[in-house]
């Protein structure tokens, strides 16, 4: 629980957090990878722009909850699902953190060995062991840090990072062709669709666990408005200009897009001329890490809102464990990169869809703050288990997993063919629907809960809890 005395600061310092977890050049492949679903340049930048700005308005509304409260995401969603019942979704948050934390440190690994390898300096699995061993050990120093010292940290990210990467856009500009990406062939609705619910989960539906982390260290009295539209505008800018971006450059070249599937950022510094790729390196590196370390962060918060017994450093520590293993197979065993990073993608964000919804209509109907104590306490206001939040998670995870594909996880889409969509090979296969029915479900059944969450804010204040007071 953070103290009132430490609640200080103002909506705009959410900017430097959530633009350095995201100004990272990876953000330029997903150009390749939403034109990887057949679709032509002027339909992925739609759905780029769109798509990105809606994954992080969920972000926003999701961070309200946190400067309502005083306690991590994953631990003011117990008002939703109650003190025990919580444990489900923060099992599923832990796993989505600690795979980001995989995916975005393996990238920085890969990034790092292939610019050795442009300058001449050793290459193949050597090359790799001697950058892995340089950025993991510093993303798990980084995320044990307080959350006082990850912003300094951030801050200095995002303003090198943010450099580097508009000198590299300058430097590979000129290798755009836009005769040849207006050319693209338009695709199908579907593919359209399945393109969007990518950048959902590839961006901020990736985020939505920790949104209220970091709002939580502001005043009860900060404007909603300005906590949501700082964490939207912070997380956005960024991934928007670089998907921009990456569309027109993936589009203008076959070789690159198909080289970005395997190795997504170090594909990118095959462009640039010697002299930037220590410069590269350098930008590719920070811009990773700066994710990775609220990634470690946050999931060592959604460890101890499992119910681990330990200080929430120890926590970041067992989970940059099990991040360090991931990257060793991702690294070195792993054929590719892009059809695991999708199944994960996918498969993750129908629970994270569902709950997703559940909070953000639990946001919409609630008008007082949290009662810290009673998120403690499984008899106190929020209970024990919430049966209509915990058995929504799992009906809509078990509906929108029927609705999505993956070549990661082969038993996916059972339902796709008893409705008429055209089965695992139909056109529909690809367009993930079910990542939009989880969130539309969750959403739905929480609206239900007005009558709960009135209750909940007409009970007694906690014994516990000093500072309860009308939100």
């Amino acid at each position: 629980m953070i103290p009132e005395s430490e609640r200080t600061g103002v909506a705009r310092s959410l900017f430097w957090p959530w633009f350095a977890a995201n100004v990272s050049v990876f953000g330029i492949s997903y150009g390749s990878f939403v034109l990887g679903f057949g679709i032509s340049a002027v339909q992925a930048l739609a759905v780029g722009v769109v798509g990105t700005v809606l994954s992080f308005v969920l972000c926003g509304l999701v961070a309200i909850s946190g400067k309502r409260g005083s306690a991590p995401t994953m631990t003011l969603s117990r008002a939703v699902f109650g003190v025990h019942g919580n444990r489900l979704p923060a099992a599923v948050s832990w796993i989505l953190l600690v795979g980001w934390e995989t995916v975005t440190v393996s990238l920085a690994v890969l990034a790092t060995a292939t610019v050795l390898a442009e300058l001449g300096v050793g290459g193949g699995t050597g090359t790799k062991v001697v950058a892995f061993a340089v950025v993991a050990p510093l993303v798990v120093a980084a995320g044990v840090m307080g959350m006082a010292a990850i912003a300094r940290v951030q801050k200095v990210i995002t303003v090198v990072a943010g450099a580097l990467t508009v000198v590299y856009v300058v430097l590979v500009a000129p290798q755009v062709d836009l005769a040849v990406v207006a050319a693209l062939p338009a695709g199908p609705t579907a593919a359209v669709v399945g393109a969007a619910v990518f950048m959902l989960t590839g961006f901020g539906l990736g985020w939505v666990n920790s949104a209220a982390d970091y709002p939580r260290y502001l005043p009860r009295t900060t404007s909603s408005a300005s906590v949501t539209g700082w964490t939207t505008f912070g997380g956005a800018v960024g991934p928007v200009v670089l998907v921009v971006f990456g569309v027109l450059l993936a589009g203008s070249s076959t070789t690159l897009s198909a080289a970005i599937g395997d190795d997504p950022v170090g594909a990118l510094a095959t462009l640039l001329p010697t002299w930037f790729l220590v410069p590269f390196a350098l930008v590719a590196v920070l811009g990773l890490v700066g994710g990775a370390v609220l990634d470690i962060y946050s999931s060592g918060l959604a460890l101890l809102a499992v119910g681990l017994p330990a200080p929430r450093w120890a926590a970041a520590l067992l989970d940059g464990v099990l991040m360090t293993l991931g990257v060793v197979y991702v690294v070195f065993f792993a054929s590719s990169f892009i059809g695991p990073f999708q199944g994960f993608l996918i498969t993750l964000g129908v629970p994270i869809g569902a709950w997703c919804g559940l909070v953000v209509a639990d946001v919409a109907l609630r008008r007082r703050d949290d009662d810290g104590g009673d998120l403690f306490r499984p008899r106190g206001r929020y209970g024990s288990v919430d049966a209509l939040s915990v058995t929504t998670l799992v009906l809509a995870t078990a509906i929108g997993w029927g609705l999505v594909t993956s070549s990661t996880f082969t038993w996916q889409g059972y339902l796709l063919g008893p409705l008429g969509l055209g089965g695992v090979d139909g056109a529909w296969a690809s367009a993930n629907l079910g990542v939009l029915a989880a969130l539309v479900l969750g959403f739905g059944a929480g609206l239900l809960r007005r009558g709960a969450v009135r209750r909940q804010e007409d009970a007694a204040p906690s014994s516990l809890t000093a500072w309860w007071s009308p939100g």
